[in-house]
């Protein structure tokens, strides 16, 4: 796990090392520059395979740089297919034998994560792994420049000003929606894209959807389960695969069991690391870890956590995000890696995915409900009635979505909806002015062979609630303490079996996760099985508001006039008694953002 940056046209050489070193903690074991005139290709490197200064990047093969951040899976196997003069036992040479070999479509034989930066003679590639574990950033302007993280990319704006279309895809879904980011002039890469840089000129197309699978190849449920199982347990396995010592997250939930269950069968016994939290029980997953650990004779290391080491870390983790992510978690998790680290660990196993693709939402099974709804032969006095009228909660848009003949789904991760935006913000927002950042997701999905409903919340949430939400804090946080991540559920392979089934059968037996719990059946003991879905919860809000840190809302709006007063405390006030709670978070991280950026 590494980082890349570079630059095509004119830079200088002080400015672009100095930019390169703020991506050090990915890849603190060397820096690798390759520099002539009108170029500056680098490279920070996180030693997990072949740890030897033989495989240090960027690599030179004749007039191809390459330099690479992620893990190449099925590289042992792709190494055997393909004739080339290999020199390391790195995975990073297979991609340039791959290129060599089949050219730009040699991205559709890896199997892994990564963040490819390809430089052939004049023409650049930049290509962001299937799934968007790892993060891709570019700004062109008199020169083009991409990197790992935002930050090494800041040091050539002009000037900061904030991107308008960011701020409204991240009030509505958590994060801002490719290619925006917050800093006007940089983008990013969507998961499954491509850039290509020649002549001056960017060109970015995808060369990856899930939606390329056929549904309904798999309708035996038994087929089904044995198919699953084999591909999770190949997955997992590929993905022990290390010269550096590994550990895994444990909470009390089946998803992190299941990592652990199948490494130890494969004769990987994992070190696990759960958190804590002082004073607040109910967000706890200590004692479920611990039970956890104990049936699957697991060693498991416990990390606490109170109101003054989680405010002060968060500023930490403002920094390490570079823009505003509403994910509270991110802020336990940083505290969780950095006990990692100190415990020498350079690579984590962790279970993101396994809700998206198993679904492990109970919000899924009440849209589907919900969609039923459409069926009504006699529902224009419900339509009538919910537009003539508003609620702040966000079940009133669902149904007035359902009544008004639109989209009623927009990933699980949707915050503020249309109408609590325009409710809240001093501009106006017009009904479903937010599907324009899931457009094209959305005509991708009613061109393909897939019609079921069910599907569609799974291609959605992958691609903008895990890619751009889950993946970028995982990776910011771990990689902060230059820790790689390794997320088996979110093996392709894996997704696109999953997309491949009947869809009732992930749904008709109105169970979250059903196919997975009946997989695990008689592996995971049954107190693991049934307990109910905590996910990574904690208590923010409580901090927030006990530290008094939340006034700085209400500071940054009186000087930026973001949102309406009224509004805003209403929605701080509905914070306090536990509604809203994430929309405020959301409020106050852009506020820090903008505090430090903008003021």
């Amino acid at each position: 796990m590494c980082a890349v940056f570079g630059i095509i046209g004119e830079y200088n050489d002080t400015q672009a090392k100095k930019a390169l070193a703020k991506l050090s903690h990915r890849g603190p074991d060397f820096c690798g520059i390759f520099q002539k005139k009108r170029l500056f290709f680098a490279h920070q490197r996180l030693s997990i395979l072949d740890t030897d200064k033989r495989s240090h990047q960027p690599l030179k093969h004749q007039k191809i740089l390459l330099s690479f951040n992620g893990e190449i899976y099925n590289f042992q196997a792709l190494k055997k297919e393909l004739p080339f003069s290999y020199k390391t036992q790195s995975d990073s040479e297979v991609i340039i034998a791959a290129y060599l070999h089949w050219g730009v479509d040699f991205v559709q034989h890896l199997r892994g994560m990564f963040a490819i930066a390809l430089l052939d003679g004049d023409t650049l590639y930049l290509f962001r792994d299937r799934l968007g574990k790892k993060p891709l950033f570019f700004m062109h302007d008199s020169a083009f420049r991409f990197a790992s993280e935002i930050k090494a990319l800041t040091p050539f704006l002009h000037r900061t000003q904030m991107n308008e279309d960011a701020l409204l895809s991240y009030l509505s879904f958590l994060a801002p929606t490719p290619p925006f980011t917050f800093f006007e002039g940089i983008q990013k890469l969507a998961a499954g894209e491509y850039l290509r840089f020649k002549d001056n000129s960017v060109h970015v197309q995808r060369y990856y959807d899930i939606l390329a699978q056929k549904p309904n190849i798999i309708t035996d449920k038994k087929e089904a389960l044995h198919t699953l199982q084999s591909t999770l347990e190949e997955s997992i396995s590929l993905r022990l695969e290390a010269d550096v010592p590994i550990a895994a997250l444990l909470s009390g939930g089946i998803d992190s069991a299941t990592i652990n269950y199948f490494a130890k069968e494969q004769g990987r016994q994992l070190p696990t690391y759960t958190l804590g939290y002082k004073e607040f029980a109910k967000y706890d997953e200590r004692a479920n870890a611990k039970e956890s650990a104990a049936l699957l004779g697991l060693k498991n290391t416990q990390v606490e956590i109170d109101e003054t080491l989680f405010m002060q870390t968060s500023q930490k983790v403002f920094d390490t995000l570079d823009e505003p992510l509403n994910d509270p978690a991110a802020i336990p998790l940083y505290t969780l890696f950095e006990q990692i680290k100190k415990d020498g660990y350079k690579v984590v196993m962790s279970g993101e995915g396994s809700d998206e693709l198993f679904l492990g939402y109970r919000q899924y099974f009440e849209y589907l409900d919900i969609e039923g709804a459409a069926s009504l032969s006699h529902k224009n006095w419900l339509k009538k009635y919910f537009r003539a009228n508003f609620s702040m909660n966000r079940e009133w848009e669902w149904y007035k979505r359902i009544f008004d003949d639109t989209l009623l789904f927009r990933t699980s991760g949707e915050k503020f909806t249309d109408l609590q935006k325009n409710n809240l913000l001093k501009r106006n927002i017009r009904d479903n002015e937010s599907l324009k950042y899931l457009q094209t997701y959305r005509e991708n999905f009613e061109a393909s062979h897939f019609h079921d409903e069910s599907f569609w919340y799974s291609y959605i949430d992958l691609n903008i609630f895990q890619a751009e939400h889950f993946l970028t804090k995982l990776d910011r946080v771990s990689m902060a303490h230059s820790i790689e991540s390794r997320t088996p559920f979110l093996d392709h392979k894996l997704v696109e079996t999953i997309f491949s089934l009947d869809p009732k059968l992930r749904y008709q037996e109105k169970i979250t996760k059903s196919l997975l719990k009946e997989i695990m059946h008689n592996k995971l003991a049954p107190q693991i099985l049934k307990r109910k879905k905590k996910g990574f919860a904690n208590p923010y809000m409580e901090y927030l508001i006990h530290s008094k840190k939340i006034d700085l809302i209400h500071e940054v709006n009186e000087q930026t006039g973001l949102f309406k007063r009224k509004a805003l405390d209403e929605y701080i006030q509905k914070a306090a008694s536990g509604s809203f709670k994430q929309h405020v978070w959301g409020l106050y991280v852009l506020s820090v953002w903008i505090k430090k950026n903008l003021l």
